[in-house]
């Protein structure tokens, strides 16, 4: 004889057949072939009007609106504030009651995505550009060198303030921060392509013109050699300064290496970002003492990028492309 869990349909139904007709548990566990306290526990579970068990809650449906509607209205807020502005509207609920009712609401504490701050006209251009480069094929984006400047730091665990967000909101504009450029701390220069990635160069100074043009004669130009040997390529960076000064234009001139117009405060159009968002993530646990071990640790971490890595990223061009036409110019996920 089975558990109750093991009862079939049609014993099921034979015990409910029976139990409308009055018969006693003993004659319907014998009917049906199972045992009575299988029966019992059936006829139970099928009682209706049974009340509900545990504690009752202590916030109304009007409670928990007026909790979505602090958190949806300032994400950006810890659990210590939002339980404080809950019970002066009247609540009476413990903080951990805060949190469990905002978990069960769909809202996760994450760190928020970052996106750069682009006015009309910025994002008309790079609707301009996406266009313009929409029906680049998948061999011409391959031909490409893409390269970028990114900051290492000592510490990675003080990322900023954390914010509330729901399964699918991380692009939502209100659960975004605004980035801002800074003065860097330790700064490294890369450079990669459908091929691999390039020699890394660590900045001791502010870059400028001149800084700038050291770094492509004796990082980029071997990296050129190591990725494309012989063959063409287009050399690709953003506009900083001392990427779009004069000196710099005439440097690739004299060198016969073609420029990618590039638009402003696209970091989601450049795949490179990728790259330094893997390696950041698996330095998350790294613990360096000085620079010079975060500079080891730096060169490791990006010795593990593979070909494979960077050549999916590379792919990913004409959905970049698209995702910015769709968005009208605005910021992408990417």
């Amino acid at each position: 004889m089975g558990k109750t869990s093991d009862l079939t349909a049609v014993q099921k139904t034979i015990i409910d057949t029976l139990h409308k007709e009055g018969k006693t548990q003993k004659v319907i566990a014998k009917e049906a072939g199972c045992s009575q306290s299988s029966v019992s526990k059936h006829i139970n579970r099928q009682a209706k009007g049974r009340k509900k068990c545990g504690r009752k809650k202590c916030t109304s449906s009007r409670d928990n609106r007026t909790l979505q509607r602090i958190v949806t209205t300032n994400p950006f807020k810890n659990v210590g504030e939002i339980h404080k502005e809950w019970t002066a509207a009247g609540v009476s609920a413990s903080r951990t009651t805060t949190r469990r009712h905002m978990k069960d609401m769909g809202f996760r504490c994450r760190i928020p995505c970052v996106k750069p701050l682009l006015n009309k006209k910025q994002r008309k251009k790079r609707l301009a550009w996406a266009k313009d480069k929409k029906d680049w094929t998948d061999a011409e984006w391959p031909k490409v060198m893409f390269s970028d400047e990114s900051k290492f730091c000592i510490s990675f665990g003080n990322q900023g303030p954390r914010v509330w967000r729901k399964s699918g909101e991380a692009q939502n504009p209100r659960c975004m921060r605004s980035s801002v450029k800074f003065p860097p701390s330790v700064m490294v220069w890369g450079a990669m392509s459908s091929a691999g990635v390039g020699p890394l160069c660590f900045l001791r100074s502010r870059v400028n013109a001149a800084v700038y043009q050291e770094v492509l004669e004796h990082f980029m130009l071997p990296a050129a050699d190591q990725l494309y040997g012989d063959a063409d390529f287009t050399f690709q960076q953003d506009l900083a300064p001392a990427h779009s000064a004069k000196t710099t234009s005439t440097w690739f001139k004299d060198h016969g290496i073609p420029v990618l117009d590039w638009p402003a405060n696209s970091p989601d159009l450049n795949p490179i970002e990728n790259l330094w968002g893997i390696v950041k993530r698996r330095m998350q646990y790294a613990r360096p003492n000085n620079a010079e071990e975060l500079k080891t640790t730096i060169r490791a971490t990006w010795a593990l990028i593979t070909p494979e890595q960077c050549h999916r990223l590379i792919e990913s061009m004409p959905r970049r492309i698209t995702a910015v036409i769709e968005a009208k110019g605005a910021p992408t996920k990417y």
